[in-house]
């Protein structure tokens, strides 16, 4: 099911990236370069993506004059993300994906990467979460069996897992939302600390962890084209590209957080350094295969 939430989000995000720099296409298009259905790509038009002012001359599709070049990397991201899989985000309405684009709500959510947590049932305090943000409110609630009285700045979606990041006694932290109890919204403001908010904006800089691991990896040079678009990989630096293959470096917290995004490049992509982590790929997918 992960699979196909990410290939749904990508695909949208590629043809929201087109429509932004005001291509023109026809369905037929972009199911021949996308390898899926006529169907499949009128639903992504006519349904995932109808919150967008999409106009239609005979075959060809494309966005009005007035939308071009609005969305930054990051709108798209997230409303592609957002459009083609609303098991992401609890009880999202039409109306609320809307506003993402808007900056406003932009500011409250960030989506690092790939995957996805179930959070139905806690619908109601992901969105009391969400008002306290927009508004600077306090928040309390139980955390590793501890009181805790915060000022919350984002929620933030990281290779799956979903995260508050918060004040608490002038110290930014992490907390997995998932692991949050007894939520409640305090009638009190806080002024916002602009260092924590360069600190979340730079979020390549893996503020999860003090770790940082470095890894080298290399990739096809038939999905070559999608790395050089866009950073895909936290801290992107490219080392090598010729007609043959590509070679990056990149950095993150967390093993799984870079064996995620390898799975999903598969078989477009190898780890070279650090050698074990290519290992434990390779004993990932033997147990997947096995099962």
């Amino acid at each position: 099911m992960q699979k196909s939430h990410d290939t749904i989000a990508r695909r949208l995000a590629l043809i929201l990236t087109k429509f932004n720099e005001a291509q023109k296409f026809t369905a037929s298009e972009l199911a021949q370069e996308f390898g899926v259905s006529l169907r499949t790509i009128q639903r992504d038009l006519n349904s995932r993506l109808s919150y967008l002012p999409i106009k239609k001359e005979g075959d060809y599709y494309s966005l009005e004059t007035y939308a071009l070049g609005k969305l930054n990397l990051e709108d798209i991201k997230s409303f592609a993300t957002m459009s083609g899989i609303k098991e992401l985000y609890p009880a999202l309405t039409d109306s609320f994906i809307i506003d993402i684009l808007n900056n406003k709500i932009n500011a409250t959510y960030l989506v690092k990467n790939h995957g996805f947590e179930a959070l139905e049932h806690k619908t109601k305090e992901f969105e009391l979460l969400s008002v306290a943000i927009l508004h600077h409110q306090h928040v309390q609630f139980n955390y590793n069996e501890k009181a805790r009285d915060t000022k919350p700045y984002k929620l933030v979606n990281n290779q799956g897992i979903w995260y508050l990041v918060a004040d608490e006694m002038q110290e930014l932290k992490t907390y997995s939302f998932s692991k949050i109890s007894h939520l409640k919204i305090i009638d009190k403001n806080f002024k916002t600390n602009e260092e924590f908010i360069n600190t979340i904006k730079k979020n390549e800089a893996n503020w999860f962890s003090q770790t940082v691991l470095e890894i080298t990896l290399e990739i096809d040079k038939s999905v070559a084209a999608y790395f050089l678009r866009r950073k895909i990989l936290p801290n992107q630096t490219i080392l090598e590209h010729n007609d043959k293959k590509l070679v990056l470096s990149t950095k993150v917290s967390y093993e799984n957080e870079i064996l995620s995004i390898v799975q999903y490049w598969l078989p477009h992509i190898k780890i070279i350094s650090p050698t074990h982590l290519q290992e434990k790929l390779h004993d990932v997918l033997q147990k997947y295969i096995k099962n």
